[in-house]
């Protein structure tokens, strides 16, 4: 058994200088050594109740693989979070541990959590390094299942199925495989070559995957089971724009983060000769405090803009953002103006835009949510010096599915309905889980709804 580290602080994360990398799209954080890893994954206590297993959306065995790397057995380590996790590359670069497993880790409460994620992403990236053998191939049981979206919920309900015999078939409506791991989250949190690559790994177990498939379009639910699928998973997130319905919203120079993030990321808008270029705006306005108005602010500095803005009602310790990615922005010259809100986005005469109208707010009672409810100031009104504004308050479902699918019911905010944590729908048949039901959330909370969706579709075929 590996000696203790009793360290009170976690190894810290190498990463780029902040002045070199907010000019470039590469990753920031660059990665544990080896030795880092070895060393970090020493600090875990092995606690016999598991804690950190507890809050892990996907009940990763976290001390027994942590246990495998403090022994330096990496590949030991990898078959334990494949067992549970699909995408553990990806995982260990934009899951929350601070809000999960890393929340409950006894070594937190004295001192800095363990540093699972960063565990999690070097097994995943010494296995994709290192490993040359090709996963193998389950004995099919002759059932099939389609899959709709190619997002983190319906990449691990196809994974799951496929693991279990089942011949799934996931139909993407954009060209490239991922959902928002490729549209939404930048390069240089996530690189796409990893997320291609845990694609890959799907294929080689034998997922199908057909890209350019709008289901509700080209095909429907009702097609999908007169094709043979005995269950039809939809996973196909929550990608519809929020917008503040202000004066404005229309000028040229305003964006939903969901568009500017998809020009950057799957067409790569800022690289020379692009075929859907985006404006390179010197001074943006981000409305919004979650992690996509981080991602959003961060892209626009990297495209050249003098001065980038996140605009947000709150206080920084309201911020929804993850606290690394805060810190990143911060670093890398995001200027915060929490406490404002825009009112009015001002345009010129050739309909562009040329200014947003704020007024500055405080924090009176907690509301609904629990959270501080804020105010306008009276009389705070002045103009931010802005030629382009990225909205990012949140996301939700397309109602193509929905209004194309008898019988399956969502709720007010065009969420889809399910009876259960099992994902299954008002239509026999239909299961769902991740955004499509939850509106914008996490990627490992969808993935756990893919998990739970996965034992569920299997438990219902053969009850049939």
């Amino acid at each position: 058994m590996a000696e203790r580290n009793m360290d009170m602080k976690k190894c810290p994360m190498p990463v780029q200088d902040p002045d070199v990398r907010n000019k470039n799209f590469e990753e920031v954080a660059l990665g544990y050594t080896y030795e880092m890893a070895v060393n970090e994954a020493r600090r875990c206590l092995n606690c016999p109740k598991k804690p950190c297993q507890s809050a892990c959306p996907v009940q990763i065995d976290i001390p027994a693989f942590i246990e495998r790397v403090a022994n330096e057995d990496m590949e030991g380590a990898f078959e334990i979070l494949s067992k549970s996790t699909s995408l553990p590359a990806v995982c260990g670069r934009v899951c929350p541990q601070e809000n999960q497993c890393e929340g409950k880790c006894v070594r937190g409460v004295k001192g800095e959590p363990v540093g699972i994620g960063r565990l999690e992403r070097f097994v995943a990236d010494y296995h994709r390094e290192h490993c040359t053998e090709k996963p193998e191939m389950p004995e099919q049981n002759g059932h099939k299942v389609a899959v709709v979206g190619a997002g983190p919920s319906g990449l691990t309900v196809a994974g799951d199925l496929a693991k279990m015999g089942y011949k799934v078939t996931i139909y993407e409506a954009l060209h490239l495989a991922g959902g928002v791991l490729v549209y939404g989250i930048p390069e240089f949190r996530l690189p796409k070559a990893i997320v291609q690559k845990e694609i890959d790994n799907l294929k080689a177990i034998g997922v199908d995957v057909e890209t350019n498939m709008v289901i509700g379009k080209v095909l429907t639910i009702d097609e999908l089971f007169e094709m043979g699928n005995e269950a039809v998973y939809v996973g196909s997130g929550a990608g519809l724009p929020r917008f503040m319905n202000i004066p404005g919203e229309s000028l040229k120079g305003v964006y939903s983060a969901n568009e500017f993030l998809t020009r950057i990321n799957l067409m790569k808008a800022y690289k020379e000769g692009s075929k859907t270029p985006i404006q390179h705006a010197k001074k943006v306005a981000v409305v919004g405090g979650g992690n996509v108005a981080m991602d959003a602010a961060r892209s626009a500095k990297r495209l050249g803009a003098e001065e980038v803005y996140i605009v947000y009602r709150r206080g920084m310790e309201e911020l929804p953002a993850r606290k690394e990615e805060v810190e990143h922005a911060e670093e890398e010259g995001i200027i915060f103006k929490t406490l404002h809100n825009p009112v009015e986005i001002l345009g010129n005469e050739d309909g562009m835009v040329c200014g947003m109208k704020c007024v500055e707010m405080e924090l009176g009672e907690p509301d609904a949510s629990g959270r501080r409810r804020p105010i306008v100031k009276e009389g705070s009104e002045f103009v931010l010096d802005v030629d382009s504004v990225i909205m990012s308050i949140g996301t939700s479902p397309n109602p193509l599915i929905r209004s194309t699918t008898p019988g399956l019911e969502a709720n007010n905010h065009g969420c889809l309905i399910t009876k259960d944590e099992k994902g299954e729908t008002t239509r026999e048949g239909v299961y769902a889980g991740g955004d499509a039901v939850t509106g914008a959330a996490t990627v490992i909370l969808a993935m756990g709804a893919g998990k739970e969706a996965a034992k569920a579709i299997d438990e219902y075929i053969k009850s049939k």
